[in-house]
């Protein structure tokens, strides 16, 4: 009877995830509770496992919270390139350079002249930079949009 209900406990964790995260359960009976075979009646073997699980969920909820800063930064970001290559697409037709300041150093601006162009490079991470046409540049910017506001939106609603 005592191996039934551990094994439904296992199928109950599995079924009540979120992100691989289990779902804690709460105590409402303390001595029942400690009489299960897993407790054996000793408080500090559960006293430990219960500390352990709750360093697991704080572990959990801060790479979650690192998870969704990155994705708020990462949004405006990608918002401006967009915003930047459609300009450049507008702006390519025309024989005049556009003007423009961009950020050498934090708190220093360089002014730039731009040519004309058909090409731009994006840094796509790892210290890794790409040459795409103005058209590809604008689908993989809009792609990575697309991703990531699904991703933020699915970790603020839970």
């Amino acid at each position: 009877n005592m191996a039934a209900g551990q094994q439904d406990n296992g199928i109950e964790d599995k079924k009540k995830t979120f992100a691989g995260i289990p779902e804690a359960h709460f105590v409402d009976d303390v001595d029942a509770f400690m009489k299960l075979p897993d407790n054996n009646e000793n408080a500090e073997i559960v006293l430990r496992r219960l500390d352990e699980q709750h360093g697991k969920y704080k572990f959990m909820e801060m790479n979650l919270l690192t998870r969704r800063r990155r994705l708020k930064s990462q949004i405006p970001d990608i918002k401006s390139s967009l915003e930047m290559i459609k300009m450049l697409k507008a702006k390519k037709s025309t024989t005049e350079p556009t003007e423009t300041q961009f950020l050498l150093s934090d708190n220093v601006y360089v002014k730039a002249s731009i040519p004309p162009t058909e090409k731009v490079c994006l840094w796509l991470g790892a210290n890794v930079m790409l040459e795409y046409t103005l058209q590809d540049a604008e689908a993989l910017l809009s792609k990575n949009l697309e991703t990531d506001n699904k991703k933020h939106s699915s970790q603020v609603d839970h």
